[in-house]
């Protein structure tokens, strides 16, 4: 009896164990399913979260891409940042044809998302100097540029001349012999320089290259006895004969010439840059000689088809050869001149400022100079510092083109033409887009509002107390007249944009030779000259100077505005760097 009661307990206790072990089975499998869910919903969000933060990463890291680049900020082809936990690792590829990649990986904690953007170049204008100049170089008599300056020529300027930022003269494209006539031995031996019948010689020629100085010219020559040095010069053509314009200029040393024929190459003074499909003629004057002192020059027949050979006095009378036709023995070498920054009067006492926080200057030689920076070049002399070796700066091409200009005009006379000179009557006047067949004058006191491109034809003249401001309508963006004669700004007179912040008004003059003089006046203006001089001075205020060639005096200023780097033109084209395709690729 007392065993069955004993057996009765152990077997209630097992069963107690059971449920108990069945209750809490339960609870935790319950409890399990509720958990589970949790975590895998919190392990889903915290994944979220981090791909999320790599994809803000990866944006990150092509906008700072973007930016440097619209911007003209040095950026290399790899560029890395961090974002707290997070980092973004940016490629850029130039993909040719005016277009660039840029990828960037967003990674945090191994979690990554990558975003591609392709950007491309419109046929619009982007300033990204304070001061751009061609190949003819700047001088800053006195003045302020409040920014940087990029000239293709030599940079000049005094002790009252300042430049706040950078300042860069660059070598031009390297030295190449674009026209050339004769190897060998010369069918022709062609003596000069010994009576005043024959005492110069002259060959015609046309180069193939734009914007590439002439830098030298070689001949192959000898001499007969002992001939003084003679002159080397490029002049115009004039009907069919060299003209009297002369366009540069060098020394023939007749110490370097021997009695056998050689190469003697002949290096300008100046280095002007020729337009192709313009005849010229290069020109040794000889002077009068004798029989027996006297210079010879190898020619054949029929040996260059750009041009031609001639004999006889400069300023005289010019012959044909004999046999006619002879071609001389000659090479026309462009580009290959150095960059050079100088004070104007080569003294250590009035020396080219540059730079009042970090600015430097960079040129293969600067002399005379005083940086705030470093002074980057391979020789110089009168300088504040010495110079710090690097590679030399290279030609940069006008931020005009040809095709830019062509769509402005087209713009300009899809509005219509009128023809003869247009004057501003009393009262002011709208215009726009328009062809004005004839010149242009905003008197003082008159107002002329641009509602539309205009191309001039002829001249355009701003007045003192006159304005030539753009419609309210163009908000922030930017207008243009093109002149293709020059144009003259007067003391007091005014060239604005709209009137809303970030607006421009651009005043192009196609013209070669004194393209434009602004004297005094101005406003938020950009003047632009590619194919001639741009002379700045009676306390000017300019936003941006472009040219062929500047000059800027009396206390004149241009002042830089970051804007400029990505103009907005209401017609024609625009822009620099424009978004082509953005999005996530992983």
């Amino acid at each position: 009896m007392i065993k069955q009661k004993i057996q009765i307990k152990e077997n209630r206790g097992a069963a107690i164990m059971i449920l108990v072990f069945f209750f809490l089975f339960i609870s935790i499998t319950v409890l399990s399913g509720i958990i589970t869910p949790v975590v895998r919903e919190f392990k889903i969000a915290t994944n979220s979260l981090k791909s999320k933060q790599s994809y803000f990463a990866s944006e990150s890291g092509v906008e700072d891409a973007m930016y440097r680049l619209k911007n003209n900020k040095k950026i290399s082809s790899t560029e890395n940042i961090v974002l707290g936990t997070s980092t973004a690792a940016t490629t850029i590829t130039d993909l040719g044809s005016g277009k660039k990649e840029i990828s960037s990986l967003g990674d945090t904690r191994s979690y990554q998302r990558k975003v591609d953007l392709v950007l491309s170049t419109s046929s619009g204008a982007s300033f990204n100097y304070g001061v751009q100049v061609g190949l003819g170089g700047m001088d800053i008599n006195s003045g302020t540029v409040n920014g940087n300056v990029y000239s293709n020529g030599p940079i000049t300027g005094s002790s009252s001349a300042v430049i706040t930022g950078t300042a860069i003269s660059a070598n031009s494209p390297a030295l190449a012999a674009d026209q050339s006539n004769g190897t060998g031995t010369p069918d022709y031996n062609i003596t000069f320089g010994n009576t005043v019948g024959t005492q110069d010689i002259a060959q015609s020629f046309q180069v193939s290259i734009d914007n590439n100085p002439v830098n030298s010219v070689s001949f192959y020559i000898k001499k007969l006895g002992s001939p003084a040095n003679a002159t080397v010069k490029i002049v115009n053509n004039s009907g069919s004969n060299p003209g009297s314009t002369v366009i540069a200029t060098g020394t023939l040393s007749a110490s370097s010439v021997t009695t056998n024929y050689g190469w003697i190459t002949v290096s300008f003074s100046t280095n002007p840059v020729l337009d192709v499909g313009t005849t010229y003629w290069v020109v040794i004057d000889g002077g009068t000689g004798s029989s027996s002192n006297n210079y010879i020059l190898g020619a054949n027949s029929a040996g260059y088809s750009n041009g031609i050979g001639k004999i006889g006095q400069s300023g005289g009378t010019w012959n044909s050869t004999t046999p006619v036709g002879l071609d001389y023995f000659f090479n026309i070498y462009l580009g290959g001149v150095t960059g050079s920054i100088a004070g104007s009067s080569g003294s250590q006492w009035n020396q080219l400022h540059i730079g009042t926080v970090s600015g430097t200057a960079q040129a293969h030689v600067v002399n005379y100079t005083n940086a705030t920076g470093n002074i980057y070049c391979q020789s110089g002399t009168g300088n504040n510092k010495s110079c710090t070796s690097q590679a030399d700066p290279t030609y940069v091409a006008d931020p005009i083109s040809d095709a830019n200009i062509t769509a402005w005009k087209t713009d300009a006379l899809a509005g219509g033409v009128n023809n003869g000179d247009y004057t501003v009557p009393n009262g002011g006047a709208s215009i726009g887009p328009k062809k004005i067949v004839g010149d242009l004058t905003v008197s003082s006191g008159r107002t002329l509002t641009v509602t539309g491109t205009l191309w001039v034809t002829g001249k355009i003249t701003l007045n003192g107390g006159g304005t030539i401001k753009l419609a309210s309508s163009y908000g922030a963006n930017d207008g243009v007249l093109v002149a293709d004669g020059s144009m003259e700004i007067n003391g007091g007179g005014n060239a604005t944009g709209s009137g809303t912040a970030g607006s421009y008004i651009m005043l192009l003059s196609t013209a070669t030779g004194n393209a434009a003089s602004v004297n005094g006046g101005a406003g938020a203006v950009i003047v632009c000259t590619p194919n001639g001089t741009l002379d700045v001075n009676g306390g000017a205020s300019l936003k941006e100077a472009n040219g062929y060639r500047i000059t800027i005096s009396g206390g004149s200023t241009v002042t830089y505005e970051s804007g400029l780097s990505d103009m907005n033109f209401s017609s024609g084209p625009s822009g620099s760097w424009s978004v082509s395709s953005w999005k996530e690729v992983q």
